[in-house]
């Protein structure tokens, strides 16, 4: 019962993580707030993402080489 418990914890986390990173990447990418307010949003999603994983940048893009 418990590691169902922690199943079913895991994939909430997955989801809300998914779905923060759309957030996430909208106001990047999409530049549909800008200034300070898009800097606030970014920064209340990073840290409910370090609040859900313990890591702040959780959905920040990671290094990647391109070639």
């Amino acid at each position: 019962m418990r590691k169902r418990d922690e199943e079913a914890r895991a994939a909430d986390i997955a989801a809300d993580l998914d779905e923060l990173g759309r957030l996430r990447n909208y106001l990047i990418f999409k530049r549909r707030a800008h200034g300070a307010d898009a800097e606030k949003l970014q920064s209340a999603i990073d840290d409910y993402a370090e609040q859900l994983t313990g890591d702040r940048t959780a959905l920040h893009a990671k290094n990647h080489k391109c070639g």
